[in-house]
């Protein structure tokens, strides 16, 4: 049988409209395919930045919230001088550390750098600054510190007499003398007894408030003192037998250490922590009267003595300098050779490059 013509165009339209319908599925599919992709590169990025956001928070949560810091003497504020304390002061370093997770520094005053050694190992600090002399001692004892700065390196020992008594350092010879046995006066006093030839003396253990006493009392000859409580002890009529100023090479420095501990949890909290004190350091240097003033605050004296004993130009503007590592070194050689310190190491594989 033949088809009519109104059949063959209704099969025609049929097929046509089949093709059409076709065509739109396959295109609908393609498109939900498209779509699909760029959903799941979207879900690729999020995923992606997510793990990075985990990373970070993972790494600001292995810093402990709160950081405790050691520096050497005591004061109303308990604060420390120099562009350390003054950043404190002023919040430019607790500004700084919330960033990585610091809400809080925990700050312990000590009398004297063994004691503040003794809790560093202890673990009680995590860092602190202290003088050369004690630090150099610890490390090459064993202690696991790391050298991360060195603020100032022109720290002045001043060797006092009592009244009526010695009046030149060959005078020494067969007296009793105090010192804080492991300071940088220590090491100031034993390297000038030998320079001036003096080989017969008693020295004796005394911190500065009980040798002050002593002196006056008049049971002991002479004792080595610095910064404001050495001038005020000059100013009282006390005989100034010699000053570290005529020795560069006995000039104590100022060093900043941090355990090893604390480092395995804050891998870059040297370099933090310096770029803090150098803003810190930035800030003073625009504010001298008001950073003499703060001095004068904590030392309990006038800003004509902190600016004798304490001028910002002994503050330095970097983590390390030559002339201070030179007399890093010269400290730790006399401290070896004298038998203070109990072996030689590297001083530039104990410091944070």
């Amino acid at each position: 049988m033949t088809r009519t013509g109104r059949e063959i165009q209704r099969g025609e339209a049929r097929g046509f409209r089949l093709a059409l319908i076709t065509g739109m599925i396959l295109m609908l599919l393609a498109v939900t395919a498209c779509g699909n992709n760029g959903n799941a590169g979207n879900q690729a990025d999020g995923a992606g930045k997510a793990e990075a956001a985990g990373s970070e928070s993972n790494k600001a949560s292995n810093v402990p919230a709160v950081l405790n810091y050691g520096y050497i003497g005591s004061n109303k504020l308990n604060l420390p001088g120099g562009a350390e304390g003054w950043g404190l002061y002023k919040g430019i370093i607790q500004e700084e550390l919330k960033k990585y997770g610091i809400t809080e520094i925990k700050l312990t005053g000590f009398p004297n750098g063994p004691d503040q050694t003794e809790s560093l190992i202890s673990g009680r600090l995590d860092f602190g600054s202290l003088g050369d002399t004690p630090a150099l001692i610890a490390r090459s004892g064993g202690a696991k510190t790391r050298l991360i700065g060195q603020g100032s390196a022109h720290t002045v020992g001043y060797l006092i007499a009592k009244k009526d008594g010695p009046k030149t350092v060959k005078d020494l010879q067969g007296k009793t003398i105090a010192t804080q046995k492991g300071s940088f006066m220590h090491r100031y006093l034993v390297g000038l007894l030998k320079q001036e030839g003096v080989t017969d003396y008693k020295l004796v253990h005394m911190l500065i408030p009980d040798a002050t006493a002593a002196l006056a009392r008049g049971d002991i000859d002479a004792t080595t003192n610095n910064g404001v409580q050495a001038i005020k002890q000059i100013d009282s009529g006390y005989p100034l037998l010699d000053d570290a100023t005529k020795h560069p090479d006995l000039l104590g420095s100022s060093v900043t250490v941090v355990s090893e501990d604390y480092l395995a949890k804050f891998p870059d909290f040297p370099k933090v922590w310096n770029e803090a004190r150098e803003k810190a350091l930035a800030d003073l240097k625009q504010h001298p009267d008001e950073y003499y003033k703060f001095l004068a605050e904590i030392g309990d004296t006038t800003t004509d003595i902190v600016k004798q004993v304490s001028p910002i130009e002994d503050l330095k503007d970097t983590a390390f300098t030559d002339d201070g590592l030179a007399l890093l070194e010269g400290t730790k050689s006399f401290l070896v050779e004298e038998k203070l310190a109990k072996k030689d190491f590297s001083i530039e594989e104990w410091k944070i490059k």
